[in-house]
């Protein structure tokens, strides 16, 4: 069953770490994390999501608590659309980006439910941990801010959820480069091509990630992922 729905993020603290919980034990977030949020405050653009949500993927799938990591690019750059989330947007966001409607094309020809938001906040409550290599983006300006300093992060992402079995899901050639820092062991890696409307017919329709990720949890004792998504705008 799904777990309960738990606050929404919190205001971060003064020095940015106050709802990242027990990944503030990431060497990032005192080795690289100052010299990015230096770099943030002082670029004069409007730079995405909104700094309460900047670590809303972490905040929102504990570390202890993450048994899929789902990867992305970088938050969506149009204003209104990114919630901190990898793929998701608000629940109010209209259109779409394209690329979340090709994954809700995906989720139900494999599980045929019907996304009615493309805010993805419910599957962070169950331990899916959509994490975005890069955290922030100026808008208008897709992957402004990929040389900031973020690979770090995501970096120690991949080796320490790979300490225990953890399934991993890598669309496209960019995200599949990063399995590298992926540990050995009892994983479940999923690659496909990207759900972008440029690549997703080259093998991402037809690849049944969600029945996949539930059919390999279940073989391990641990509850499905309901993927289900409801429009309650919480």
């Amino acid at each position: 069953m799904p777990e309960p729905d738990r606050p929404e993020p919190a205001m971060p603290e003064p020095d940015g770490l106050g709802s990242v919980g027990t990944w503030a034990n990431l060497p990032f977030f005192t080795e690289n994390w100052p010299g990015i949020k230096a770099q943030i405050k002082a670029d004069p653009r409007l730079i995405l999501p909104p700094d309460a949500q900047r670590f809303a993927a972490l905040d929102l799938t504990p570390l202890e608590q993450t048994r899929v990591v789902i990867l992305g690019q970088d938050p969506y750059p149009t204003p209104g659309h990114a919630n901190g989330l990898a793929f998701s947007t608000t629940a109010d966001a209209s259109p779409l980006p394209r690329s979340l409607l090709n994954i809700f094309k995906e989720l139900r020809a494999d599980t045929d439910l019907r996304a009615a938001t493309g805010d993805l906040r419910d599957w962070a409550r169950q331990g899916v941990l959509l994490l975005n290599t890069s955290l922030s983006v100026p808008a208008g300006e897709a992957n402004g801010h990929k040389d900031l300093g973020w690979d770090a992060l995501f970096q120690q992402v991949l080796s320490v959820t790979s300490e225990r079995p953890t399934a991993y899901v890598l669309w496209g050639k960019q995200a599949q480069r990063l399995e590298k820092h992926i540990h050995p062991g009892d994983h479940l890696i999923l690659k496909s091509a990207h759900p972008s409307p440029l690549s997703a017919h080259r093998g991402f329709f037809g690849s049944r990630p969600f029945s996949a990720i539930n059919t390999w949890l279940a073989a391990r004792g641990s509850n499905p992922v309901d993927w289900s998504l409801k429009n309650d705008k919480k």
